[in-house]
């Protein structure tokens, strides 16, 4: 069995989906790339290799995954939402 090291520039993100899952991120500055990989259990699942440049997007992409943009106060109103403005 071939078990990889922890990256030693990045982090490992633990999955709510599946026991085992874990997301491993991993800096690769001499090749200018981050490599986000997916693990099942110990096996590496797939891969994704992004170039340093596309990270900015990627973390815009996820935070507003989870931060919902506030709505203008208008649009707010036509919801039926309250505005507290």
């Amino acid at each position: 069995m071939f078990v990889t090291p922890v990256p030693s520039q990045g982090d490992i993100f633990v999955g709510r989906d599946a026991v085992g899952r874990t997301l491993r991120v991993s800096a690769h500055p001499e090749m200018d790339r981050v490599v986000l990989s997916i693990w099942q259990e110990g096996r590496c699942m797939g891969t994704l290799r992004l170039a340093s440049e596309d990270i900015p997007d990627l973390v815009r992409t996820l935070t507003a995954a989870v931060i919902p943009e506030e709505q203008p106060y208008w649009l707010a109103a036509d919801q039926g939402q309250a505005w507290a403005g």
